[in-house]
């Protein structure tokens, strides 16, 4: 395929708030990689997206899986060319159990997604952007609410999303000396099947259950998309995105 002006790589593309930001970044002339484990859902995408007429390509992808990571990005390069935007967005969470009774299990696999791939995702990207011509690019982590204030039972989680702020830190400093810039996106209660609970009514700080606000997912791709935008002199270093009312502003 022939290189593109602009390419950028999305984890977790295959729906929610993945599948949001590839439609918009292709709607910005962004050729757009889609990557996730889910092989149909992310077909799915991966055509709604060239309806637009961007260049796309869709690359079944465990990000907890070094070989994996190493593969996407090899696809990526030998597909576009280049690489000027990582959107480290795959994520899980384990059950919402009592942190005591949390396995082992469950909190290496969230560890393993949303930590560990995202570190493999941005050295891979790192790889890529130091020595691509022009040199450089531009790396956006899913940080969350949970960055900033958990909610009860989500230990891993949370400290995974913690991490996050720490890595995104890190990327940005490290990245200075090859053009790469690095930020953040902070994301509370977009409208997607995740959030469904939400809306149901989810557990409070003070143990009642109540229903919060949510807010369409195509407001989280715009802020992604304004953050892509940018020149790479500039960087949103964090960004909070979130529905007006939820419950995050006095939580706890």
């Amino acid at each position: 395929m022939r290189t593109q002006s602009r390419v950028a790589l999305i984890t977790g593309a295959s729906r929610g708030i993945g599948r949001a930001a590839a439609m918009a970044l292709a709607a910005e002339g962004f050729a757009v990689v889609l990557a996730g484990r889910n092989g149909p859902a992310l077909e799915a995408a991966a055509a709604e997206v060239a309806g637009l007429g961007a260049g796309v390509r869709a690359v079944t992808c465990d990000v907890s899986d070094e070989t994996a990571v190493r593969r996407l990005f090899a696809e990526t390069r030998d597909a576009f060319g280049r690489l000027d935007l990582l959107f480290n967005n795959a994520g899980i969470s384990s059950p919402p159990i009592p942190l005591e009774e949390l396995s082992l299990e469950d909190w290496s696999a969230v560890v393993a997604t949303n930590l560990t791939g995202a570190f493999l995702c941005t050295r891979e990207a790192f790889r890529l952007m130091k020595e691509q011509v022009p040199r450089g690019g531009r790396v956006i982590n899913n940080g969350s609410i949970s960055a900033h204030s958990p909610r009860p039972n989500s230990a891993a989680y949370t400290a995974t999303k913690h991490a996050m702020t720490g890595l995104t830190k890190s990327t940005s400093l490290d990245g200075r000396k090859y053009g790469i810039a690095c930020g953040q996106i902070d994301i509370g209660n977009a409208a997607t099947d995740l959030a469904r609970r939400m809306v149901e009514g989810i557990e409070q700080a003070d143990g009642a259950v109540r229903a919060e606000p949510t807010m369409a997912v195509e407001d989280v791709a715009r802020a992604v998309v304004f953050m892509a935008n940018l020149p790479l002199e500039a960087n949103v270093q964090f960004m909070t995105v979130l529905a007006t009312a939820m419950p995050y502003i006095g939580r706890g």
